[in-house]
């Protein structure tokens, strides 16, 4: 099995079983993102105690891309700091434009697997929406 294949599978595991889509109370941030274009709506809502993200959740609808980007987002800031967080989402940002180090992709783990989407200019937005809310809900 190629890579591509590999990340192909990820999104779509992701898209069509998201572990943190769904409803449920206690959210300490809660903020709606939208992606005008093409019409991706999520609220997205993340649990902090102590000073770390403990749980996250999201609702809405949208593309294949969209769903998964944030399914795999909240994986990676559950257990994180909110300065961890701004970490994860700068690589990130930097990873859609293709400005990443092999080094600083491991930090994405299964996020990465939205690396190609930077050739799809059209789908750029779809892949930070998750990324987009959280930094707006955190201030960061």
């Amino acid at each position: 099995m190629d890579t591509k294949e590999l990340y192909r599978e990820i999104l779509n595991e992701h898209n069509l079983n998201p572990i943190h889509k769904l409803e449920k109370e206690g959210a300490t941030f809660s903020c709606n993102g939208v992606n005008p274009s093409c019409g991706d709506n999520i609220t997205l809502n993340l649990k902090v105690e102590d000073g770390k993200i403990s749980d996250g959740w999201f609702t809405g609808s949208g593309c294949a891309i969209s769903q998964a980007s944030c399914d795999m987002m909240i994986d990676l800031l559950i257990g994180k700091t909110e300065e961890e967080a701004k970490k994860l989402a700068d690589i990130f940002d930097r990873m859609i434009k293709g400005e990443v180090t092999e080094e600083e992709l491991e930090n994405l783990d299964e996020a990465a697997a939205l690396q190609d989407i930077s050739h799809m200019p059209a789908r750029v937005k779809c892949a930070m929406l998750g990324w987009r809310t959280m930094k707006e809900m955190l201030g960061l």
